[in-house]
């Protein structure tokens, strides 16, 4: 079957490698000049299998009023006349419920460990290297209320089986020894441990070319103009240099998908929240992680990749801009040098880009109402997480196969 997958980060990418795994004709179509110089190119390199939630969760209207107030906010909106904007808000508040909380965070948390198993599997397979490293995420909190407020999600991880830990600040010490230079600071944390990191653009770059020895084509350089429909049936993709025929299509844009999606009728619910990152050359290794900790009060994760630091974070709804905010430099640099001061912040490479955010959290994969045409889309700040489950899932289904966990719950028509 000849495949088109609309879209080279980590999520296209992973997609092209399972489906020419699986013997389908690929094809990779791409505006950049390379895998992975988007949204993957820069990101936290967190691999959170355990540490997995929606940002839809109880309190956090309240918190977002106070947030809008803070120096270091967390989240920053800044609102415009844009109707997609306004439904997305509106949905994700509507979601910002325990009894939503807990089906959400289940569901991801169900496709979380499926692609912690597919990710082992695919390492194993390919032996890729990207920095990778095995030790866990430490969620630090520096208040009594947030680490009792993190109950909530120590009863969903037992509920779903998935390995943890609660530490006090010793514990935390132990696991994250460059902690004890801030050791004031922090009350406690929740160790997942069977969490990982990396390096998102060199896993994605080795991948491609796993994949293109499997053979399938990536064609960069392209702008994709439209989907090419004829009787509901998928007839292929239109490109500023041709059309592309094609027997099935997998749209995994990211934040870009619901505007080519809505020429064909498909309302898609995502929605770009920025993020942005540092990445610091390491200094002094005493100073700083073994890991990845996720510092709960500015939702900043904090990761060692090899020889550097990456620090990545915030939610910033504000549109399809990729501008960089001074502001937002200074949070990430607060965050770092306040933990783990042994990188040199003043040669620090600053980035932002747009991840493609669900209402709900829950990325969108699966079929549609057009005959083969699917989406691997919408997957957040978790789609380095997410990928490689998220790809054999969509194989399959491409495939023709039933896919081996659940995904009733996982396509566009839970949003009828």
């Amino acid at each position: 079957m000849k495949v088109t997958i609309l879209g080279a980060g980590v999520i296209g990418v992973t997609t092209a490698y399972q489906l020419a795994k699986a013997g389908h004709q690929v094809t990779v179509v791409d505006r950049q000049a390379g895998p992975a110089l988007e949204t993957s190119f820069a990101n936290a390199g967190e691999v959170s299998f355990g540490y997995c939630s929606p940002w839809a969760a109880p309190g956090i209207p309240q918190k977002a009023l106070k947030w809008l107030f803070m120096k270091h906010a967390p989240l920053i909106l800044r609102p415009k006349i844009d109707a997609a904007m306004l439904s997305w808000l509106v949905r994700m508040l509507s979601n910002c419920t325990s009894e939503r909380y807990a089906v959400n965070k289940s569901r991801m948390l169900r496709l979380a460990d499926y692609s912690r198993i597919a990710l082992a599997d695919l390492r194993a397979e390919t032996g890729i290297a990207y920095d990778e490293r095995m030790q866990g995420t430490l969620q630090l909190f520096r208040t009594q209320q947030q680490l009792d407020a993190s109950a909530k999600d120590v009863k969903a991880l037992a509920a779903d089986g998935i390995p943890y830990e609660v530490l006090d600040r010793d514990g935390c010490i132990r696991v994250e020894p460059a902690l004890s230079h801030a050791r004031d600071k922090i009350v406690g944390g929740l160790l997942t441990p069977k969490d990982e990191t990396g390096d998102c653009f060199k896993f994605t770059n080795a991948l491609a070319a796993k994949a293109v020895e499997l053979g399938a084509q990536f064609l960069y350089g392209r702008t994709i103009k439209a989907l090419q429909v004829e009787g509901g049936q998928i007839r292929g993709v239109l490109t500023d240099q041709g059309p592309i025929l094609s027997d099935a299509v997998v749209v995994a844009l990211g934040s870009y998908s619901p505007l080519l999606l809505k020429q064909v009728g498909i309302r898609l619910p995502v929605y770009p929240v920025k993020g942005y990152s540092l990445t610091i050359p390491i200094v002094d290794p005493e100073r700083a992680p073994e890991s990845t900790v996720m510092d709960e009060t500015y939702k900043i994760a904090i990761t060692r990749l090899g020889d550097r630091i990456r620090v990545g974070g915030m939610a910033e709804i504000s549109g399809y801009t990729n501008d960089l905010g001074l502001a937002r430099r200074n949070t990430l640099e607060h965050s770092v040098m306040d933990l783990f001061p042994g990188g040199d912040v003043s040669k620090a490479a600053f980035w932002s880009g747009l991840r493609p955010m669900t209402p709900d959290g829950t990325p969108v994969i699966g079929a549609t109402k057009i005959r083969g045409l699917f989406l691997n889309t919408g997957h957040g700040t978790l789609g380095w997480t997410m990928s490689c489950g998220s790809a054999r899932v969509i194989s399959d289904l491409v495939s023709g196969r039933k896919a081996e966990i659940d995904t009733a719950d996982l396509s566009v028509a839970r949003y009828r």
